[in-house]
């Protein structure tokens, strides 16, 4: 006899295995839509961590040529400038409380940079331009850093001299006042200076003292004092002064020793690099911004070798008007033959100048404005110009004498600096140097332990 409970086979018509199939294709489905908003969420957040640890640092901030800087590199050294900055208000705060002087000024100018993070970021970023560019100059000309220069350079910035502190010299620089042609002293009254003239009752005599130290003079007398100043006035129709500086007898210098040891230097230099890795600067680009500053001036030297070691002076005076017009018509009146100096006193709204007959004394050229500076620098010497219009008004201008003086130390270096920035300017364009805007939500806040690249 068949069991009741035994299952009896069941038959499946074909509407039934449709249904079957369509409920094994939604749960399919269902399962296939669950598992890819996983993997589209997983890798959705994978990426911002993959973006914001690794990709967005590799995004670039410039390019100049082939060389691409990147966003990494440019935030540690935003960094790197926002500690100088910070070491820079610490120290003035230091010397105001030791010097008991006010440095204010000096502390809010520093702080306005550091709370613009725009224009320290795009100050860096052209910084980092500059140096790729004077890299790139330097290969075509053969011009190299070498490591020994690199060390040396590093070793100098920590104070660390292993032959010795070098000892700076001074060059003393001949002082020559210009000579006054007839013409300039036709155009113009010269006032004769006072000069003082110390006149000795009894004869000084003048004793060196060789000492270890600065070489100090002394001055002593055989008698009593006084000494009696007597002012005299002397004039020259043509004077001509040249005072030359004579430094006295020292004694020849010597390295001074090294404040510390090679080790106190390693241990030192040690402890530097573990603070720039805290805001992301390997040694190797720390090596490679010394390497810019000593190619920097290898090169500013080449390319600055013709830069003259004097520069073009004028003296000049002038009459400011507020329209052409009134500028014609004073230019009319000098020609005319009246006194400059009391036409300028009279119409001149140049109230800095128009009570000492406009004279502007002596400048050099690119001291005035554009428009000013040609002008004067095409006259002959007592030639009255056209009028010539600036930001100012309307000048009319009259050129007392003309000058070539030479550059003293600062000034030759200033004009080198100057010629050398005049051609990086140019070299941007040549090099048609591409920057994005994607940094300036990138500047980083400062991170790690204090850390400053003497600069």
């Amino acid at each position: 006899m068949a069991n009741p409970r035994e299952e009896k086979p069941v038959l499946h018509t074909k509407k039934h295995l449709a249904r079957l199939e369509r409920e094994r294709r939604q749960t399919r489905l269902v399962l296939y839509t669950f598992i890819g908003i996983v993997v589209i969420v997983v890798g959705l957040v994978g990426y911002a961590f993959l973006y914001n640890d690794y990709l967005q640092f590799r995004q670039p901030v410039a390019k100049i040529g082939n060389v691409t800087l990147t966003v990494s590199e440019w935030q540690a050294r935003v960094q790197l400038q926002t500690q100088n900055l910070q070491s820079e208000i610490t120290m003035y705060q230091e010397y105001s409380q030791m010097l008991g002087m006010d440095f204010s000024q000096q502390e809010q100018q520093i702080q306005s940079e550091l709370n613009d993070p725009t224009t320290l970021g795009q100050s860096v970023l052209d910084q980092m331009i500059d140096e790729e560019l004077i890299r790139q100059e330097s290969a075509k000309r053969g011009i190299t850093a070498s490591k020994t220069e690199v060390d040396t350079a590093i070793q100098a910035s920590y104070n660390f001299y292993p032959n010795g502190s070098p000892t700076p010299t001074i060059t003393p620089t001949d002082v020559t006042l210009p000579t006054l042609s007839p013409l300039t002293l036709a155009l113009v009254t010269i006032t004769p200076t006072p000069t003082l003239v110390l006149t000795a009752t009894n004869t000084p005599t003048i004793t060196n003292t060789p000492t270890n130290t600065p070489t100090v003079l002394s001055t002593t007398t055989t008698g009593t004092p006084p000494f009696t100043a007597t002012a005299v006035t002397t004039a020259t129709s043509s004077p001509t002064v040249t005072a030359t500086l004579t430094p006295g007898p020292t004694e020849t210098p010597f390295p001074t020793a090294t404040p510390y040891t090679l080790q106190g230097f390693q241990q030192t230099y040690a402890t530097a690099l573990a603070n720039y890795a805290k805001i992301g600067m390997t040694e190797d680009q720390l090596r490679a911004m010394y390497e810019a500053t000593i190619l920097r001036q290898k090169l500013m030297d080449v390319i600055t070798a013709d830069t003259p070691h004097s520069q073009d002076e004028v003296w000049a005076r002038h009459i400011l008007v507020a329209d052409e017009a009134t500028a014609n018509a004073v230019r009319q009146r000098l020609l005319n033959g009246e006194d400059f100096a009391k036409v300028a006193a009279e119409v001149s709204t140049d109230t800095a100048t128009k009570d000492k007959g406009g004279d502007l004394g002596w400048f050099a050229r690119g001291t005035m404005v554009p428009e000013f500076d040609a002008a004067a620098f095409s006259l002959k010497i007592g030639e009255i110009s056209q009028p010539v219009k600036s930001q100012f008004g309307y000048h009319i201008i009259q050129v007392l004498a003309h000058n070539t003086v030479p550059l003293d130390a600062s000034a030759y270096q200033q004009a080198q600096q100057t010629a050398f920035n005049d051609w990086l300017t140019k070299e941007r364009t040549q090099y048609k140097v591409v920057t994005y805007d994607t940094w300036q939500n990138l500047v980083p806040t400062v991170s790690g332990a204090s850390t400053t690249v003497p600069q």
